[in-house]
């Protein structure tokens, strides 16, 4: 099989010839794998660590000076502002570049009455759909299954108000947040609208970022959530099923309190199963939820893979399999999240084979 009929088929629930492993990285990383392999881009790369990648095609935007703001925040942001507009600083740590947003834009923002004349609202004409497309292309001719784009309700907002702001809002300004979730809502449902349109026959995965947990559990309340979230949630499954593409949603932290209001509106893979959080045990989410929803991710990249031996590796993959993926279905094997600058190369070698060999 190759590495796109792999993930099709655990998403369909069809037999697969082994289970599928794909891998989440930084530049830095993937600069690494490539000196590793030899080969001459991230295609190539994967390729030859026989990974099973799933390629982020998530959209550019093209801001008034014609010079193009990234994807996102934690994804590939670049420039100085998002395309949200929060301005954006260089981060050193390590041997880690990254990028962070700095005074949110809409930190002194009292009334909904504001909204309107925020100056830094994406414009869906702007958005670079022709090169979203390119790439899905490129991952297809590689035979890569393809995820794209990346959309968000609560991760912009936060980006807007900042994430200490934009929790109290959620008690203490709720019309606020209601009308600017309306518009964050409505440019994206667009420009989902025309990429869908022309290009879902290249894309296999919709991706929704939307970090409602933490280290410890919720980031709010789930009466909260169900209030601002999750109607808005429902809407957009209802809208990427419409297009017959599945629903990735990625959320991190402890969220089981509302893992089972996720499937209810539509949510058919769950990332990335961060099993340190409380309620987040993969034995049990397995046992709970196997045959309802698709599992990604489970490798702890907190402690596992930077610090752990390649042998703690294999026992935590091993641990993942046997759980998350019983019965040899509905199981994708990843990295928790993005592996950080720093983790041995043993052991993100010891994950992949670990499931190829499984």
């Amino acid at each position: 099989m190759t590495p796109r009929e792999r993930i099709l088929a655990i998403l369909n629930r069809e037999p697969a010839d082994r289970m599928p492993v794909d891998l989440w990285h930084t530049p830095e990383i993937e600069r690494m794998l490539i000196a590793h392999t030899g080969a001459a881009d991230g295609f190539g790369m994967w390729q030859r660590l026989g990974l099973d990648k799933i390629v982020w095609d998530f959209m550019d935007y093209r801001v008034a000076q014609n010079e193009v703001s990234g994807s996102q925040v934690g994804a590939l942001a670049m420039g100085q502002r998002t395309m949200w507009g929060a301005l954006l600083r260089d981060v050193e740590a390590g041997a880690a570049h990254y990028q962070e947003t700095v005074a949110p834009p809409m930190a002194g923002y009292e009334s909904p009455d504001q909204i309107d004349g925020y100056p830094y609202w994406p414009d869906p004409d702007r958005f670079e759909y022709a090169a979203a497309r390119a790439l899905a292309e490129q991952a297809r001719r590689h035979d890569f299954a393809v995820i794209g784009p990346w959309v968000s309700h609560f991760e912009i907002y936060s980006q807007l108000r900042g994430i200490e702001q934009s929790l109290m809002d959620l008690a203490l300004n709720p019309d606020l947040v209601e009308a600017t979730l309306d518009r964050v809502e409505a440019i994206q449902t667009e420009m989902m609208h025309r990429f869908l349109g022309e290009s879902a026959h290249l894309v296999d995965l919709v991706f929704i970022s939307d970090d409602i947990g933490g280290q410890k559990g919720m980031l709010m309340s789930p009466r909260m959530w169900r209030k601002h979230l999750k109607p808005r949630l429902a809407r957009w499954c209802d809208l990427i099923h419409s297009y017959d593409t599945p629903v990735f949603y990625h959320t991190d932290g402890g969220v089981g309190p509302v893992i089972p209001e996720l499937l209810e509106v539509g949510v058919d893979v769950l990332n990335p199963i961060q099993h340190a959080c409380p309620g987040m045990d993969v034995a049990e989410l397995a046992a709970e939820y196997a045959g309802h929803v698709v599992f990604h991710g489970g490798i702890d990249n907190q402690q596992v893979l930077p610090f752990g031996s390649a042998d703690d590796v294999r026992a935590e993959t091993l641990r993942c399999l046997e759980t998350l993926g019983a019965g040899r279905q509905g199981y994708i094997c990843c990295s928790c999240h993005n592996v950080q600058p720093g983790t041995p190369l043993e052991n993100i070698l010891m994950m992949i084979d670990t499931v190829r060999n499984w």
